[in-house]
């Protein structure tokens, strides 16, 4: 009897492209962005946005959330004034 599964390396690669989740898409764009110039308000906006994607339950997801929204709090307080 022969079987129809891949054996040996042919069995670890993927067959069939998964959809990207929107943590693939957000990761993938964002490595893209080096420099922009955007309105405070807006910077805060976005911060609490994308807090609300810090606890999903996609782990792709949540881990670019997490840094997006480092990077957007790092950015607000370079922004505060004084600086």
């Amino acid at each position: 009897m022969t079987s129809s599964q891949p054996r040996g390396l042919h069995s670890l690669i993927p067959t069939a492209h998964q959809a990207a989740t929107p943590g693939e898409r957000a990761a993938a764009q964002m490595l893209h962005l080096r420099t922009a110039t955007i309105p405070v308000p807006v910077l805060a906006a976005a911060a609490e946005l994308i807090a609300a994607h810090l606890e999903d339950p996609d782990p792709v997801t949540r881990e670019t959330a997490v840094d997006v929204h480092a990077r957007l709090v790092a950015a607000l307080d370079d922004a505060a004034p004084g600086r």
